[in-house]
């Protein structure tokens, strides 16, 4: 399994930007894909996750009502569109995926998912 992050760059504060998480390889319809965050400074942070198998989605407590994680089957992407974004927001963003679905209790955890993209860095700044 292949993860690709893009989508990051600067953007000032009440902006938005849209990630994308390109899949490739064994993601199966049980698959579930992750995003995490990682702020120099902080310890890394779950942003979100998305279930293949039902579509359902969890997010983290600072991104609720902001963010939105979805997933275009077309091409093969998990996406977040992300809003009002604050410096605080400021990061290194990566997908994570875990073949297997992921009991919604568990799936903010990191240790969750065996599969590891490349960051992509989104910087909040006036």
């Amino acid at each position: 399994v292949q993860l690709q992050a893009s989508g990051g760059g600067l953007v000032q504060p009440g902006g938005s930007l849209r990630l994308s998480c390109a899949t490739s390889g064994a993601l199966s319809k049980e698959s579930t894909v992750a995003w995490f965050r990682l702020a120099p400074g902080k310890e890394r942070e779950a942003v979100s996750s998305y279930s293949f198998w039902d579509g359902s989605t969890v997010y983290g407590d600072s991104v609720k009502g902001r963010f939105t994680i979805s997933r275009d089957r077309a091409h093969n992407t998990v996406n977040l569109q992300m809003s009002s974004l604050n410096p605080e927001d400021t990061a290194l963003y990566y997908c994570a995926a875990n073949s297997r679905r992921v009991i919604l209790s568990n799936r903010l955890n990191p240790g969750a998912y065996n599969y590891w993209g490349q960051g992509t860095q989104v910087t909040v700044s006036s």
